[in-house]
């Protein structure tokens, strides 16, 4: 079964697209958090600030889980 990229509904504090990216690469999500911080800080923030935006826009949302 091929990974699919999701934003995360379980693990996420504005739209979840650090989750889902944690997820996808099979890594803790602080640690993505941290890494998409400090890109944010060094390229002046407005760039990774766009980058986020398209990517909640383009990245479909997690299906919930029924049980």
């Amino acid at each position: 079964m091929a990974k699919k990229l999701y934003r995360s509904l379980s693990k996420k504090i504005m739209g979840g697209v650090c989750g889902g990216l944690a997820d996808y690469f099979d890594l803790d999500v602080s640690l993505v958090r941290l890494i998409f911080v400090a890109i944010a800080l060094v390229t002046a923030i407005l760039p990774m600030l766009i980058f986020y935006l398209i990517a909640w826009m383009i990245i479909p949302a997690e299906e919930a889980k029924k049980d």
